[in-house]
């Protein structure tokens, strides 16, 4: 038998190839950018042929790295981007138009007419989502109504959709030449086009958006032993590999953390963050400003659940530290710069840059520093910036605990930002929870890699799985209580100020 799985991490910056041993240790990896396109304000895109060609470039050059064919490969994952929609036509293989990022807040009118009335609320029932900018089913009617010839090529078959899941699935499995139009309820539950009882799409809520049923990819399990296809010999595996797992990235990234038990949580932090807590087979609705989406479907097995709080700029807001204001070169130098200072100074920083998504979901709202003072230096922004990662968190966090009754004893972190002491034990601090993170913290992959091996037998049980897991670090709160409460009241009247920014018309 191969000795190896390898997992395709489509993020929203980067893409990444990772290679996986039995004991769930890295064995290679390789990692390319992607840029970022912004033709104006609140609109992001990205160039689907890019990524495609990203993707290409990581697995030849992870797979040469480590010495290894195809053949060493028991089967091969996809973890992607949620929410990021993509529509090309299937006959040439070409895009219609660049890909609408889940951060983009072009469809804010299309989201506010939706909550004006009772079509709202059939959404949040069926779908267990808000209408919002954040998810994908605006952003294709968006490309329906913007982009010339496109209704007509979608009511026709050719024009198809999906995340960047079912982009480099139908890439890898053929493109133009037979390639597999798919993607798995984790995916599809992004959409506001799913319905989460049937896990299929449902004809009301594709009336809502006027999208045709034929651009919709097939729904298969998150790991799937029949498979969805093979990568083809002329395409950067170079030879026939079995794609079994795909997830969206922060199931995936459950996955990883071995968040198989009801009430297990984990925290991702990458360009966003996102709380998932496993709900098991319940569908737990939130009343509270969390999401109701699908942890995953591992093949006849029945769907596990979650809520989700997902937020849209943490690690993102590092990232406009370095490129747009310059005040540091790299995402490192964000602790360096922040342990400069022994608090904020009074500064606070609420980056809704995509307005706010959990638990407030407002497209109202637009970036605020607040609190400044001529006393306040660039050190101060700095750690501002990650206080504002872990406040966001604990927003979250307090509407998971009101919503299931669930009290975290310990929060479960991976993603890039956990290299960053600092932000740790401030996420510590602000919680007033031990903070653990895994020896392996790229979970994301991981998670990808686990399903697609579950499915060929690679790994036998979830059990397996959970035997992989081990501690690298552990951050224990040491703020006292009356410092903890004070700065979490002042966060909540920054958010206050960002409110009732952006005007809506009717």
């Amino acid at each position: 038998m191969a000795d190896f799985v390898g997992a395709v991490d489509q993020g929203t910056t980067s893409t990444r190839f990772m290679i996986f041993d039995h004991g769930g240790n890295e064995v290679a990896r390789h990692q390319l950018e992607h840029e970022q396109i912004l033709p104006q304000a609140g609109w992001v895109e990205h160039n689907p042929t890019e990524i495609w060609e990203r993707t290409r470039a990581v697995v030849e050059t992870a797979m040469r790295t480590a010495g290894l064919h195809a053949s060493d490969l028991a089967a091969v994952g996809i973890t992607n981007q949620r929410e990021t929609a993509v529509v090309w036509d299937k006959r040439t293989g070409r895009p219609y138009y660049n890909a609408i990022v889940w951060q983009d807040t072009r469809t804010d009118r299309i989201a506010a007419a939706l909550d004006k009335d009772e079509r709202g609320q059939v959404i949040r029932r069926k779908a267990g989502l808000p209408p919002a900018t954040y998810f994908s089913g605006g952003k294709i009617q968006w490309l329906l109504e913007n982009v010339e010839g496109l209704r007509a090529d979608a009511e026709a078959g050719h024009a198809v959709f999906g995340n960047t899941d079912s982009w480099l699935l139908w890439n890898l499995t053929g493109g133009v030449d037979g390639g597999v139009h798919v993607t798995d309820p984790t995916n599809a539950s992004r959409t506001m086009l799913m319905n989460l009882e049937t896990l299929d799409w449902d004809d009301e809520l594709l009336g809502f958006f006027g999208v045709p049923r034929a651009m919709l990819p097939t729904i298969k399990p998150s790991s799937d032993p029949a498979g969805y296809g093979v990568t083809r010999a002329d395409g950067p595996f170079h030879g026939e590999v079995p794609l079994t797992g795909d997830l969206g990235d922060q199931q995936a990234a459950t996955v990883g953390q071995v968040c198989f038990a009801p009430g297990s949580a984990k925290n991702t932090y990458g360009t966003g963050n996102f709380l998932l807590l496993n709900t098991g087979h319940e569908l737990v609705r939130s009343e509270n400003g969390l999401l109701t989406t699908v942890c995953y479907k591992f093949g006849d097995d029945a769907p596990v659940y979650a809520l989700e709080g997902s937020i849209a700029v943490t690690g993102s807001a590092v990232q406009w530290l370095r490129d747009q204001l310059g005040i540091i070169s790299g995402a490192a130098e964000s602790e360096s710069l922040a342990r400069q200072v022994e608090d904020n100074g009074g500064v606070y920083f609420v980056p809704a840059f995509s307005g706010l998504f959990a638990p407030y979901w407002r497209s109202d709202a637009r970036g605020a520093i607040v609190g400044l003072s001529r006393f306040n230096t660039n050190a101060h922004l700095a750690r501002a910036t990650l206080e504002s990662i872990s406040y966001q968190t604990r927003d979250v966090v307090e509407a998971m605990e009101q919503d299931s009754g669930v009290h975290l004893d310990v929060l479960r972190v991976d993603g890039g930002i956990t290299a960053n002491e600092l932000a740790m034990q401030i996420q510590a601090d602000v919680l007033g929870v031990p903070v653990s993170k895994p020896v392996v913290a790229e979970t994301t992959a991981l998670g990808a890699a686990y399903a697609a091996g579950l499915a060929v037998g690679f790994w036998k049980s979830t059990d397996e799985l959970v035997s992989n897991w081990n501690e690298d670090k552990r951050w224990e709160p040491v703020l006292d209580e009356t410092a903890r409460a004070k700065g979490y009241r002042n966060w909540k009247k920054a958010v206050e100020r960002t409110l009732n920014w952006v005007e809506f018309e009717d």
